[in-house]
């Protein structure tokens, strides 16, 4: 994707570039390795560089609630919700379907080293990962972490 942002006419009548983003997109760095070994991680958040390591999908973000999701659109649904009702999402944290033990530990290491979060908000979506497997794996991810819960609030809704 070629992003050019923005474009300017000058005096005489020549168009200019004035800004300008190239992006690669991820799902393709098996067939472009070359272009993706030019990245130059020192412009990433450290966020996002530590969750690129063990394939996470994560966006450090300025808020306080950290989301742990799994799905992108329900990630983004989550972030629209916090901010509805005051709240300023910490992150953008896509688990996806294939979760395991330890990307949902390197997770809540992820939101947990964010010193601004003061809660996580967990929602899993059950047509993508089964629920009882996720919380299997967050529960063993908060005993290996030593996360302390102030309290807890379940709700399983099954279809």
């Amino acid at each position: 994707m070629i992003e050019i942002n923005p474009v300017v006419e000058d005096s005489e009548g020549a168009v200019l570039c004035m800004d300008a983003k190239i992006n690669f997109d991820s799902n393709s760095a098996y067939h472009q390795k070359k272009i993706f070994d030019l990245q130059d991680w020192t412009q990433e958040d450290e966020r996002d560089q530590d969750a690129a390591k063990t394939n996470l999908n994560c966006i450090g973000l300025d808020g306080n609630i950290g989301c742990l999701v799994n799905g992108a659109g329900l990630a983004v649904a989550i972030m629209d919700i916090i901010k509805l009702h005051g709240g300023t999402p910490a992150n953008f944290l896509d688990v996806s379907g294939d979760a395991t033990v330890y990307r949902v530990t390197e997770a809540f290491k992820l939101i947990t080293s964010d010193k601004k979060v003061l809660a996580i908000l967990v929602n899993n979506f059950g047509g993508i990962m089964h629920c009882d497997v996720i919380a299997q794996v967050i529960v063993m991810a908060v005993k290996d972490l030593e996360i302390i819960s102030c309290g807890t609030v379940t709700r399983y809704t099954s279809r």
